[in-house]
């Protein structure tokens, strides 16, 4: 669905609807998680989010512990937002997450309301904002009870400090008891956002069934398989990249076999003249339950490739059969703990 409003901004990028909420999503939207840190140039990273905005993205998505260092993410984009996206305000979705570690001790992790509602006021208070748009559950905590954590982002859509709930990496059987709390507290639970590509296809064992059926938003972040899917490993694992630094994805996750399945599906693309990062969206595009694909940015250049996957996201049964023989798990949801409760 495109939605056109007064100006051009919004015809650039097609637009869906969250679930059966009142709230439509930017089929792309930007991620904050790798390089809006304090080691990158400020002014490069007011470049991307500029860029982004102009080309139609109204969706930033951050957490408490992006960096580094932790929180450093929101501190920049607060300052960016300051600068220079503030009369827009009212055209953005903020969101941002707890749920993983932020600070030492008892109550600086996991899923306690404690920890939740605190994260929330420290972000507000680093970003300058009086309210984010959606605050979500990181990650399922299995050690509190679910009902304190959905408690929590109760609170937080009350008070007015968030306007609507999510979560992150739950189960599809957790999903359906936070949707249920949630719905009894009278927050309906907005959207999840889940890790999602074509070598981690997890949700399509009923997550997404779950979401669809419930009417949740599906958002999914590492379409792009924290880079796999870029085309930058086809000839190996290149100097200076996150498989080289062994991060959130080491060199020994990228076998033989796994490369063979992406030069495999880096075919396809040309085939259909898209690059390897374009089909990777695109694909995870093609079913309309997922509301959008959240994909990072470390230049401008890199930002309109992956905008302009939206530009062709329909396939034929042919296609999408040669794509279902090389789109297979790859050991690298790195995030499949949290989604085994």
């Amino acid at each position: 669905m495109t939605y056109v409003a007064a100006g051009d901004r919004y015809s650039r990028l097609p637009y869906r609807r969250c679930g059966r909420s009142g709230i439509m999503l930017p089929e792309v939207s930007l991620g904050l998680w790798q390089n809006f840190g304090d080691g990158k140039p400020l002014d490069q990273q007011r470049a991307i989010l500029r860029r982004a905005f102009d080309l139609g993205v109204t969706h930033f998505d951050l957490a408490n512990n992006y960096g580094p260092p932790y929180g450093s993410g929101e501190i920049n984009f607060g300052r960016i937002m300051r600068e220079d996206l503030r009369p827009y305000r009212d055209e953005l979705i903020i969101s941002t997450k707890a749920g993983y570690d932020m600070w030492p001790g008892p109550y600086g992790d996991h899923g306690s309301r404690k920890y939740l509602l605190a994260s929330l006021d420290q972000l507000l208070r680093r970003m300058g904002l009086e309210y984010v748009d959606i605050f979500y559950s990181h990650r399922f905590d299995p050690d509190t009870p679910l009902e304190e954590t959905m408690g929590a982002l109760d609170t937080a859509v009350r008070s007015g400090r968030a306007l609507y709930a999510g979560i992150s990496s739950y189960s599809a059987e957790r999903t359906l008891d936070a949707i249920s709390l949630l719905r009894r507290m009278g927050t309906p639970l907005l959207i999840h956002q889940p890790s999602y590509s074509m070598l981690n296809r997890w949700i399509e064992g009923g997550l997404l069934d779950v979401l669809g059926r419930e009417g949740v938003g599906c958002i999914a972040f590492s379409p792009l398989a924290q880079g796999v899917l870029t085309g930058k490993y086809l000839s190996g694992v290149p100097t200076g990249s996150r498989a080289a630094q062994d991060g959130s994805l080491s060199s020994d996750q990228l076998s033989e076999r796994t490369l063979g399945h992406v030069r495999a599906l880096a075919a396809i693309a040309t085939s259909r003249g898209q690059s390897l990062a374009q089909l990777a969206l695109s694909w995870a595009l093609r079913d309309q339950r997922v509301t959008s694909v959240l994909v990072g940015a470390s230049s401008v250049a890199q930002l309109e490739e992956n905008l302009a996957a939206t530009e062709n996201t329909s396939f034929t049964d042919d296609e999408l059969a040669a794509i279902d023989r090389d789109a297979v798990e790859a050991g690298i949801n790195i995030w499949a703990t949290s989604s085994a409760y």
